[in-house]
């Protein structure tokens, strides 16, 4: 009897092979029989589920985009602030529990990806835009807080995520409070 495989299951178990491949040694030096045989499997088995390695990198990088938006979706109730403060401690708790990927988005940042990063961006931007906004219009805010400041916050966890990833002594997980503190305890009325 045929053994059954859950092609969900493989898919996800190929992707987080390569998010590690590609961690390791860089997109541009790894290879789709690396991936194979750190998922275990034979080198056409990863063609069953991606035709190329572009399209695995890009399905490493949708895995991590659907794991970041699920953060924002999950803020709750509450005021704007007290989601912000969700979506800054859930973004880092994420990105600590998955750092292969996160190594994997320095290594795109560095080359010509097949990924659109400005859409990404936007997107997040435009997610914390809106709780500012909202904090606004409650009168949560400081004066002169406004959308723009939504920049700031990314590259505020951004910059911790690359201290954390080169810097092995540093816990992103111990930034988590800092950030808070400055990015958005700083910005209260």
């Amino acid at each position: 009897m045929p053994k059954i495989v859950d092609r969900a299951a493989r898919r996800e178990e190929i992707l987080d092979a390569a998010a590690r491949v590609f961690a390791r040694k860089g997109f541009a030096a790894s290879r789709i029989e690396d991936v194979a045989a750190e998922a275990g499997i034979a080198k056409g088995s990863v063609y069953l589920y991606f035709d190329s390695r572009d399209s695995l990198l890009t399905g490493v990088f949708d895995s991590y985009a659907a794991r970041a938006a699920r953060v924002p979706a999950e803020l709750g109730e509450g005021t704007a602030l007290e989601r912000l403060r969700r979506l800054v401690r859930g973004t880092l708790e994420m990105l600590a529990e998955y750092p292969d990927h996160a190594r994997v988005l320095l290594d795109v940042w560095a080359s010509n990806p097949p990924i659109d990063m400005a859409a990404m961006y936007r997107e997040y931007r435009g997610s914390i835009a809106e709780l500012l906004r909202e904090a606004a219009e409650d009168g949560e805010l400081r004066d002169g807080i406004d959308e723009r400041h939504a920049a700031v916050l990314v590259g505020t966890i951004e910059g911790c995520l690359v201290q954390g990833l080169v810097d092995p002594e540093l816990s992103l997980l111990d930034l988590v409070e800092p950030v808070l503190q400055i990015c958005v305890e700083g910005i209260r009325r």
